[in-house]
């Protein structure tokens, strides 16, 4: 696994009595939730248990029908606008497939958050979006791509470049290796454990990759019963008494996924 040695206690991101309702639809319910500076969290649950839309709330895209999400001190719900637009600058998102605009290059698409940054030199704004597509392992003439000409694994380290372009303390990641094939999953997962190591990042890291969790989570949360039903680590997860936990982390894939992590 990623290693734990690299969190700290301080929590950045608190979660509780979490409501999410769509119509009749109860999501969650008094949801409690806290991720730690440092670690990367990877949020596990059955089809409908509301992984994205936790995402998305944290991140401050649904706003939910009650309770309080605290993000680096600051009430998400309850901040004003320029409180809300300093800490958005402090974290980034990538969906899943990269949700990159279809009428701008690469390079274009990751200018789209700097440009919000008043007073950045243009020519300063390009060779930091040149910086971060390097980063995010794409090749240097990347950029002047449409994401119409990358491959689906391309797209989708596009969208990591353009999370990662301000800087950020905290990556939201939405189902990152959806879609990939094993070698670039694999290849994914080491590219995030080598950047959350080097740029100090805390990653909340929605996925049902059995291997991602493995390679790349320090903890898990599994979302069930419309809550956070447990956290821990893998470890502790094969020891969880629930049906959907124990199936998940002991069926054929868990114990494939294990066998390759203890290669």
């Amino acid at each position: 696994m990623a290693g734990g040695d690299r969190n700290t206690d301080e929590i950045v991101i608190s979660v509780r009595g979490l409501r999410n309702q769509f119509g009749s639809h109860v999501v969650h319910e008094n949801l409690d939730l806290d991720v730690r500076r440092g670690e990367i969290l990877g949020v596990v649950g059955g089809s409908g248990t509301g992984k994205s839309v936790l995402l998305r709330t944290i991140a401050g895209l649904q706003k939910p029908t009650s309770g309080s999400v605290e993000v680096m001190g600051v009430d998400v719900l309850s901040a004003d606008e320029e409180t809300r637009t300093a800490l958005e600058a402090r974290w980034g998102v990538m969906f899943q497939d990269g949700a990159l605009f279809s009428s701008l290059t690469v390079r274009e698409n990751v200018e789209v958050p700097m440009r919000a940054v008043v007073g950045l030199d243009p020519e300063i704004r390009v060779a930091l979006a040149d910086l971060r597509i390097s980063m995010a392992g794409l090749p240097w003439n990347a950029g002047d791509k449409y994401p119409a000409e990358l491959s689906g694994g391309m797209r989708k380290r596009a969208g990591l470049a353009r999370a990662l372009a301000l800087d950020p303390e905290i990556v939201f990641l939405d189902e990152p290796t959806a879609g990939l094939d094993p070698i670039g999953a694999s290849a994914f997962d080491e590219l995030i454990v080598k950047l959350s190591r080097a740029m100090g990042l805390t990653v909340f890291l929605v996925t049902h990759d059995l291997d991602t969790l493995h390679a790349v989570c320090d903890r898990i949360a599994v979302l069930a019963e419309r809550k956070v039903l447990v956290t821990g680590t893998m470890k502790q997860m094969l020891k969880v008494d629930h049906p959907w936990v124990h199936e998940y982390f002991h069926g054929p894939r868990a114990r494939a996924a294990l066998d390759a992590a203890a290669e």
